[in-house]
């Protein structure tokens, strides 16, 4: 997909510069051209000569460096690429973006180009959430700048929270996702995703491993291909996409109520991993464990089969209904069984068994099965797997 791509990178200031140096290579393994410019603040993380050896391409750095002047130009520079991309982009960088500052090489050829433009922000939580980066960032979203990240997490400064820069993988997805284009604007699309709690009294649930990250990843790349997304998530370890709806819920019966308030909508994808059975009634109060008692007796019942009942609607069916099966042994025979047995359109199958280490984790091998068979997928990120599956259903609607 990124044969023949040009992208003009720019690499702002901070630590997370250093995954700048893995994006490039990612990106020239896909095929793309890298033309990189290097902040002042980002050469304090970096080298030129890293960065160049990367990118078999010469280091920008200067605006009033002569020779590139007469050679190129800030101007030709900035129209040179296919994309533009700011990789970390800091919360300085998003304020001279959104304030239309243009100091530097770096800020000029962001004023100047008239190409797509992607950044992944990078810094403290703190300055994520203050007000004005709040600002800037909707100002930059209204201007169509296009985002991937930041994520949840454990930052170099030792606190905790959404500024993380996204993963190289996620930003060479977004990348992807953006040469598709606006394919899925004006269709409505409901994703579920992330485990659900089934209470079994205050303090105690019945939960499972997911964390969310695929279901998110399939949101975030049906979004940047332009389809209404409406996101309804359990309690998921890893922050939603921007530019979702999101509908937070807890139990399996309030994820079925939310979406069944959200319909109608084109596609439906069934990406949660909601619990199968939940506490009969759970108790009000903490169950107390008594010395040398016997183990409390629960009661359960089966919860609402959300994939299921949307399946086999007799009217407003969404056109295409995807689930998903996260099986153990036995994946493919198991999710064809399910596939039949759901009424859905697809199935994505993945082994969740503890040596494929999926469960969790960053990567998805996954085998796609329709009513005209298997389509088995190479082992990816999360978030490629989400690109996939986002080309694959705009085929289908078109169909």
């Amino acid at each position: 997909m990124l044969v023949d791509k040009t992208i003009l990178l720019v690499i702002g200031g901070g630590i997370a510069a250093f995954k700048a140096l893995e994006l490039i290579r990612r990106l020239r393994e896909l095929g793309a051209k890298v033309i990189p410019v290097l902040t002042s603040a980002g050469a304090e993380f970096v080298t030129p000569l890293s960065v160049s050896a990367l990118a078999a391409s010469p280091v920008h750095t200067d605006l009033f460096d002569l020779t590139n002047e007469a050679e190129m130009g800030h101007i030709e520079l900035s129209r040179c690429a296919d994309l533009v991309v700011v990789c970390p982009a800091t919360a300085d960088f998003l304020a001279k973006m959104a304030t239309g500052l243009a100091n530097d090489l770096a800020s000029t050829l962001l004023l100047a180009t008239d190409k797509p433009v992607l950044i992944a922000p990078a810094m403290n939580v703190r300055m994520w959430n203050h007000p004005a980066t709040v600002r800037n960032v909707e100002m930059l979203r209204h201007d169509g700048i296009l985002f991937v990240g930041p994520n949840r997490g454990e930052m170099a400064c030792g606190e905790f929270g959404e500024g993380r820069l996204a993963e190289p993988a996620e930003i060479v997805s977004a990348i992807e996702v953006s040469f598709l284009g606006d394919k899925l604007a004006g269709k409505r699309v409901l994703v579920t995703s992330g485990p659900t709690f089934e209470p079994i009294d205050p303090v105690r649930y019945l939960a499972n491993r997911s964390s969310g990250a695929q279901g998110a990843e399939i949101a975030r790349a049906l979004v940047m291909q332009g389809a209404e997304v409406v996101f309804v998530t359990g309690p998921a370890e890893v922050a939603p996409p921007a530019g979702v709806k999101l509908v937070s819920v807890e139990t399996a019966v309030q994820m079925a109520a939310a979406v069944r308030d959200e319909l109608p909508v084109d596609v439906a994808i069934f990406a949660a991993a909601v619990a199968d059975w939940r506490v009969k009634k759970a108790a009000t109060g903490k169950i107390k464990k008594t010395q040398g008692g016997t183990p409390p007796s629960l009661d359960f019942t089966e919860n609402p089969d959300i994939l299921a009942t949307t399946s086999k609607m007799k009217s407003g069916r969404p056109k295409l209904v995807i689930g998903f099966a996260a099986e153990t042994e036995n994946v493919e025979e198991n999710a064809i069984a399910k596939r039949l047995r759901k009424g859905c359109d697809w199935i994505l199958a993945n082994d969740v068994s503890p040596k494929a280490g999926i469960m969790g984790g960053t990567e998805n091998a996954v085998t796609l099965i329709s009513h005209e068979g298997l389509e088995r997928w190479p082992r990816l990120s999360k978030a490629e797997v989400a690109v996939r599956l986002a080309d694959q259903i705009h085929k289908a609607l078109l169909s």
